[in-house]
């Protein structure tokens, strides 16, 4: 509220999009906006395309990385739908539409075990991932869009070789469910990394709206796609591998652009590791422009957090080496290649943050037995209950400077 010159008795602002003046003229007050003119709320094109497609509040409301990610994720769904243009016309060719000779039974068959084998996947893909998909939500999300397009491509392949048909999309089924369920994950979670007003139901409607407004664009291209591709292969082919292309530069550049403030095992090891080499902290832009996006099905020391006591003690002397040096509320030991954390009931958030910190210390030295730095006397120690209670002691030193630090 203000008062003053010129009348101006209040103003008001609505985020960084629209401001006002209230006057007092002709004995009563007047609204007007300040900043540029712009005709009445909803005339303007601009406006009216932020109130329908983006999020109230906007851009307040979001993360700063929300309007890159979305127009990379825009662009990666229109070339999706023209693939799946291509794929299910390949798919309603092989079984049978436009063949004299198919029969409707047979190709109801072949729909039903599709849908049937997918489901099978759906639940067990849920069943084996679920629980990493929120912590790897960038590597999963685009996981999952490399293995649509390979359902894709099977799909359009499966014409060509009719003694497999059935075979190959009930494969593609089971490929298109695992997409499913792990592409609707990641997105919640990347949902909710945008929301910054409580409003991830508003920026998943929205994003609802910008993929059907693409879905709609894709059908009009689709439409004019058809005709050219039928009973064309050479071309269909040309233009898949065109569209699939276009789709995994869009969604590499989508989740390279996601800049996620909360730390994983693998931004987590990043700063961790930069820390321990000369003491700074990266930011969260560069922690996430160092992260891996690509899964790695194959990794040489892995963490695990939360194991049971019995996986790691087998003998009651073994309880004493852990212990040692030890006045945590966890258990940490190397187990098959794998470094254990086991957590007691009492055990804070900051002892969990201690415990994944010291984790991450004895795993790269298993795996890459560093030279430089403050993990370089630990490199030497060839016992892993030694290195685990000289861990211990590295955290004694570090953690709570590297805690502040952040």
């Amino acid at each position: 509220m203000v008062g003053g010159g010129g009348g101006v008795i209040a103003t008001e602002k609505y985020g960084s999009q629209e401001a006002w003046t209230y006057r007092i003229q002709d004995g009563g007050m007047r609204r007007e906006r300040t900043g540029h003119e712009r005709a009445t709320r909803g005339k303007s094109i601009t406006d009216a395309f932020k109130n329908v497609f983006l999020p109230q509040g906007y851009p307040e409301s979001v993360s700063e990385d929300y309007v890159q990610y979305q127009i990379w994720d825009t662009l990666q769904a229109f070339s999706s739908s023209l693939s799946g243009t291509l794929a299910t016309q390949a798919s309603l060719k092989g079984v049978g539409v436009g063949n004299q000779e198919a029969t409707v039974a047979a190709a109801t068959v072949t729909w039903l075990l599709r849908d049937g084998t997918g489901m099978l996947g759906r639940i067990l893909f849920a069943w084996f991932k679920g629980s990493k998909l929120d912590s790897e939500a960038k590597k999963w999300r685009l996981f999952a869009d490399v293995l649509n397009d390979v359902a894709m491509l099977m799909e359009i392949t499966a014409p060509h070789f009719p003694p497999f048909f059935t075979l190959i999309v009930c494969l593609a089924g089971v490929f298109k469910s695992i997409v499913g369920v792990a592409g609707g994950a990641t997105r919640a979670a990347l949902t909710v990394h945008q929301a910054r007003r409580n409003n991830m139901a508003d920026i998943s409607a929205k994003d609802g709206s910008q993929e059907t407004l693409v879905n709609l664009a894709g059908l009009v291209v689709s439409l004019v796609l058809i005709p050219l591709v039928t009973d064309n292969p050479v071309l269909t082919f040309l233009l898949f591998f065109l569209f699939t292309s276009l789709h995994l530069f869009a969604n590499y550049k989508a989740v390279r652009s996601v800049v996620m403030e909360t730390l994983n095992e693998a931004r987590l090891a990043i700063i961790l590791r930069r820390y321990l080499l000369d003491g700074q902290i990266l930011s969260p832009a560069e922690a996430n422009g160092r992260e891996p996006v690509f899964l790695e099905f194959r990794t040489d020391v892995c963490i695990k957090l939360g194991v049971r006591l019995g996986d790691i003690i087998k003998q009651p002397q073994e309880l004493q080496l852990a212990l040692r040096n030890n006045n945590r509320s966890y258990i940490i030991a190397v187990q098959n290649g794998s470094v254990c954390v086991c957590l007691s009931a009492e055990a804070s958030v900051r002892d969990e943050i201690m415990a994944a910190c010291q984790a991450v210390c004895i795993s790269t030295v298993l795996h890459s037995s560093p030279q430089h730095g403050a993990l370089a006397h630990l490199s030497e120690i060839r016992d892993s209950w030694e290195l685990v209670s000289e861990s211990h002691k590295l955290m004694d030193r570090i953690f709570q400077n590297f805690l502040s630090a952040q």
